[in-house]
Protein backbone atom coordinates (compact mmCIF):
# COMPACT_ATOMS: atom_id res chain seq x y z
CA UNK A 1 0.00 0.00 0.00
CA UNK A 2 1.25 3.47 -0.81
CA UNK A 3 0.99 6.29 1.71
CA UNK A 4 1.17 10.04 1.28
CA UNK A 5 3.32 11.46 4.08
CA UNK A 6 2.76 15.11 4.90
CA UNK A 7 5.57 16.40 7.09
CA UNK A 8 4.86 19.46 9.22
CA UNK A 9 7.57 21.34 11.04
CA UNK A 10 8.70 24.85 11.88
CA UNK A 11 12.08 25.94 10.54
CA UNK A 12 12.97 27.40 13.96
CA UNK A 13 12.78 23.92 15.49
CA UNK A 14 15.11 22.52 12.82
CA UNK A 15 17.60 25.36 13.21
CA UNK A 16 17.66 24.80 16.98
CA UNK A 17 19.17 21.33 16.42
CA UNK A 18 22.92 20.83 16.22
CA UNK A 19 24.46 19.91 12.87
CA UNK A 20 25.04 16.38 14.21
CA UNK A 21 21.37 16.05 15.26
CA UNK A 22 20.24 17.28 11.84
CA UNK A 23 22.55 14.82 10.07
CA UNK A 24 21.29 11.91 12.17
CA UNK A 25 17.66 12.77 11.44
CA UNK A 26 18.29 13.15 7.71
CA UNK A 27 19.67 9.60 7.64
CA UNK A 28 16.10 8.25 7.91
CA UNK A 29 15.10 10.26 4.84
CA UNK A 30 18.01 8.60 3.02
CA UNK A 31 16.84 5.14 4.19
CA UNK A 32 13.48 5.84 2.56
CA UNK A 33 15.10 7.17 -0.65
CA UNK A 34 17.24 4.02 -0.89
CA UNK A 35 14.02 1.96 -0.68
CA UNK A 36 12.73 3.87 -3.70
CA UNK A 37 10.32 6.07 -1.76
CA UNK A 38 9.79 9.71 -2.71
CA UNK A 39 11.02 12.21 -0.11
CA UNK A 40 10.83 15.96 -0.77
CA UNK A 41 11.19 19.21 1.16
CA UNK A 42 9.04 22.20 0.23
CA UNK A 43 9.41 25.94 0.63
CA UNK A 44 6.97 27.88 2.74
CA UNK A 45 5.68 29.81 -0.30
CA UNK A 46 2.09 28.80 -0.85
CA UNK A 47 -0.46 29.63 -3.53
CA UNK A 48 -3.97 28.22 -3.21
CA UNK A 49 -6.08 27.95 -6.37
CA UNK A 50 -9.85 27.59 -6.36
CA UNK A 51 -12.24 27.67 -9.31
CA UNK A 52 -15.82 27.72 -8.02
CA UNK A 53 -18.20 27.97 -10.97
CA UNK A 54 -15.23 28.24 -13.33
CA UNK A 55 -14.03 31.53 -11.81
CA UNK A 56 -10.38 31.11 -10.83
CA UNK A 57 -9.36 32.61 -7.50
CA UNK A 58 -5.73 32.64 -6.35
CA UNK A 59 -4.72 33.26 -2.74
CA UNK A 60 -1.17 33.73 -1.43
CA UNK A 61 -1.72 31.50 1.61
CA UNK A 62 -2.10 27.88 2.62
CA UNK A 63 -5.57 26.39 2.26
CA UNK A 64 -5.59 24.71 5.65
CA UNK A 65 -3.45 27.33 7.38
CA UNK A 66 -1.86 24.95 9.91
CA UNK A 67 -0.17 26.38 12.98
CA UNK A 68 2.93 24.45 11.89
CA UNK A 69 3.78 24.80 8.19
CA UNK A 70 4.07 21.98 5.68
CA UNK A 71 7.80 21.27 5.42
CA UNK A 72 7.81 18.36 3.00
CA UNK A 73 6.03 15.33 1.67
CA UNK A 74 6.73 11.83 0.58
CA UNK A 75 5.15 8.81 -0.98
CA UNK A 76 6.17 5.56 0.61
CA UNK A 77 5.32 1.95 -0.08
CA UNK A 78 4.64 -0.08 3.05
CA UNK A 79 3.05 -3.43 3.75
CA UNK A 80 0.63 -1.86 6.22
CA UNK A 81 0.08 1.15 8.47
CA UNK A 82 2.41 -0.23 11.15
CA UNK A 83 5.32 -0.36 8.70
CA UNK A 84 4.50 3.15 7.43
CA UNK A 85 4.54 4.47 11.00
CA UNK A 86 7.88 2.79 11.67
CA UNK A 87 9.36 4.35 8.52
CA UNK A 88 8.38 7.94 9.37
CA UNK A 89 8.79 7.84 13.16
CA UNK A 90 12.48 8.80 12.96
CA UNK A 91 12.22 11.40 10.19
CA UNK A 92 13.19 15.02 10.87
CA UNK A 93 9.69 16.44 11.30
CA UNK A 94 8.48 13.60 13.51
CA UNK A 95 11.49 13.96 15.81
CA UNK A 96 12.13 17.73 15.74
CA UNK A 97 8.92 19.18 17.14
CA UNK A 98 6.66 18.66 14.13
CA UNK A 99 4.53 15.78 12.93
CA UNK A 100 4.04 13.48 9.95
CA UNK A 101 0.52 12.83 8.71
CA UNK A 102 -0.03 9.53 6.86
CA UNK A 103 -2.80 9.13 4.30
CA UNK A 104 -3.38 5.91 2.33
CA UNK A 105 -3.35 6.44 -1.45
CA UNK A 106 -6.12 4.64 -3.30
CA UNK A 107 -5.31 5.80 -6.85
CA UNK A 108 -2.17 7.26 -8.42
CA UNK A 109 -1.28 8.22 -11.99
CA UNK A 110 -4.54 6.78 -13.20
CA UNK A 111 -8.11 7.24 -12.19
CA UNK A 112 -9.89 4.18 -10.97
CA UNK A 113 -13.40 4.94 -9.84
CA UNK A 114 -14.34 3.52 -6.50
CA UNK A 115 -17.86 4.25 -5.31
CA UNK A 116 -18.09 5.83 -1.87
CA UNK A 117 -18.88 3.41 0.92
CA UNK A 118 -21.77 4.56 3.04
CA UNK A 119 -21.48 4.55 6.83
CA UNK A 120 -24.11 1.81 7.00
CA UNK A 121 -22.33 -0.55 4.59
Amino acid sequence: MKYLCLAYGAEKDWIALSAEEQRALLEQDEVMRQRGDLVAAVRNETVTVRSPGGMTRVEQRAFAGPAVPLAGFGIIDAADLDEAIALVADTPCARAGGAVELRPIFAMNEWSYRPAVSAGA
